[in-house]
């Protein structure tokens, strides 16, 4: 039976990230018309319209692993677990098809910097869950409420009107006009639909991961920072690398960045504010915060010699990914015991 579910379960999983894939490539096409309609600047099309399509798995994964299975840590694992993949993999890959991944001062000084606060203003949030709300025999744990999950909203908030104030600026400098060959109405409806067959399809990559870990009798975390993190990346993933091969670097990266941004500062808050409060183990978060900071300190040291990810530069990343992945299996196994 064991053997017909494991089958079963991952067919789900490889079927559902078919209709992922699926879903991102629509998604792709009709951001990319709503952006060339409303004379978005390169920068804002990638970092909002394309980042958070794109990240719309990461928020299904959370908000469905809440409501409809009760495993907020699911959710986060994937969202954790996405972020490390987006910093690490989707560069790596895009700048190896792309011969290299060209960035600029703005994607650099303003995208890179706010993605580090969001980072922290996240960690900052799980820290005043352990300080000012306690659960009690327990050590390292803590429930984050509704009120401490509105401080990366807010902040999120604050990089949509800096974004805002750019797309502004880029329309009173170029003056330009709205295309007439784009049909704005259709654009969106495909929006709608490809956003529609992304929840589907993340939903069968949750009850995928938790049937794993049944069978297997490992916790669902390990598989959602792995194996949903993964497909749920997929759409940022096909994004990034179609512009890179495109020679479009900063669409790539922005999109990178955005999605990230979006996924800590927007996907974890709204699985607290759907369920009310969660427990927050600050033993299982910090290593894993701790590794995404790690990684994102090494691809903006390399963005900024030069402004350019090198072949070298990109596999570096590749194979930091393929260490973190071990370190996910020893951990799997009980071999290693960090989180």
């Amino acid at each position: 039976m064991d053997a017909l579910q494991l089958i079963l379960y991952i067919g789900l999983i490889a079927a559902s990230t078919a209709v992922v894939w699926k879903g991102s490539s629509i998604l792709e096409s009709a951001a990319e018309g709503v952006s060339e309609y409303y004379q978005l600047p390169p920068v804002v099309q990638g970092s909002v319209v394309v980042a958070i399509g794109s990240s719309f798995p990461e928020l299904s994964s959370t908000v469905l692993a809440t409501l409809v299975h009760g495993q907020f840590d699911l959710g986060v694992a994937a969202i954790v677990g996405s972020a490390i993949f987006n910093i690490l993999v989707i560069p790596g890959i895009s700048g190896l098809v792309g011969q290299r991944l060209n960035a600029d001062r703005l994607l650099v000084y303003k995208d890179a910097q706010f993605y580090i606060t969001s980072i922290t203003i996240l960690l900052l949030a799980f820290t005043f869950a352990i300080i000012y709300n306690p659960v009690p025999g327990e050590i390292l744990q803590g429930e984050m409420n509704r009120l401490i999950a509105l401080m990366p909203l807010s902040l999120y908030g604050l990089y949509l009107f800096l974004q805002q104030q750019d797309t502004i600026e880029e329309k009173q400098n170029n003056n330009h006009q709205p295309p007439q060959d784009i049909n704005i109405v259709k654009e969106w409806l495909l929006l709608l639909f490809s956003l529609f067959l992304i929840v589907v399809s993340v939903e069968g990559l949750v009850s995928g991961a938790i049937g794993l870990g049944k069978i297997f009798n490992t916790p669902s975390f390990l598989w959602g920072i792995t194996v949903i993190a993964a497909a749920t990346s997929l759409p940022d993933a096909f994004v990034s690398i179609r512009a890179a091969k495109r020679g479009d670097g900063i669409i790539s990266l922005a999109n990178v960045l955005g999605s990230n941004i979006f996924d800590l500062l927007v996907a974890i808050p709204v699985g607290i504010m759907i369920a009310g409060a969660s427990i927050i183990d600050f033993a299982v978060a910090a290593p894993m915060m701790g590794v995404l900071t790690l990684a994102t300190i090494v691809l903006f040291a390399m963005l900024r010699t030069g402004l350019v990810l090198t072949k070298k530069e990109c596999v570096v990343l590749l194979g930091m990914y393929g260490l973190f992945i071990i370190w996910m299996v020893l951990e799997t196994f009980e071999i290693t015991n960090v989180i």
